[in-house]
């Protein structure tokens, strides 16, 4: 979902800049554009031409349904395809494919805790390395899989070995971006 109408602010809410990952403040009465709609945010492109991202708890700041993922919907079937399914609600702000078809996830495992419950161990890695969104991606990897009952502990960590390249997307990934 996009808008080509600019979209006027509700009232005033923080945002993440994108790429550099800096938190800055949008006011109310502010003009933003809407360039996704993804996982648990929003991205737009404010009245001076930078992309931020709004996290989906200020969505009514837009006009928009306010996204909670302590609730993971429809996450069935076994832990192991819990955490998957949480995966794939997360996004990079500025590709509207989540993590998992990207072929930014390198390693997944789901390991039961002496005490009960699961330890979820996730790796991934990011487009470019000079992005700045990664910590972000990470808290958000984080905070959806801690939102499973299961899971007590998510160890998340940004790796870059081996380097990420288009070739570890899935087929559907392409095809959504046009890459053949």
């Amino acid at each position: 979902m996009t808008t080509e109408k600019p979209i006027t602010l509700r009232r005033d809410c923080s945002a993440i800049m994108i790429p550099s990952g800096e938190t800055v403040s949008l006011s109310a009465g502010g003009s933003v554009w809407l360039t996704q709609a993804a996982g648990s945010g929003y991205t737009v492109m404010t009245d001076h031409g930078y992309n931020v991202r709004i996290d989906g708890l200020d969505g009514d700041a837009l006009g928009f349904p306010t996204i909670n993922d302590s609730k993971p919907a429809g996450a069935d079937g076994s832990v192991e395809d819990q955490v998957w399914h949480q995966l794939r609600s997360c996004f990079d702000p500025e590709i509207p494919v989540n993590i998992v078809e990207l072929g930014l996830v390198y390693d997944c495992r789901v390991d039961a805790l002496p005490g009960g419950g699961h330890k979820a161990v996730v790796h991934f890695t990011l487009t470019a390395q000079g992005c700045g969104m990664g910590q972000f991606i990470k808290e958000d990897i984080r905070k959806k899989l801690l939102a499973l009952p299961e899971i007590r502990e998510a160890e998340v960590a940004l790796v870059w070995d081996p380097p990420w390249n288009q070739s570890m997307m899935a087929a559907s990934a392409k095809q959504q971006l046009g890459i053949e």
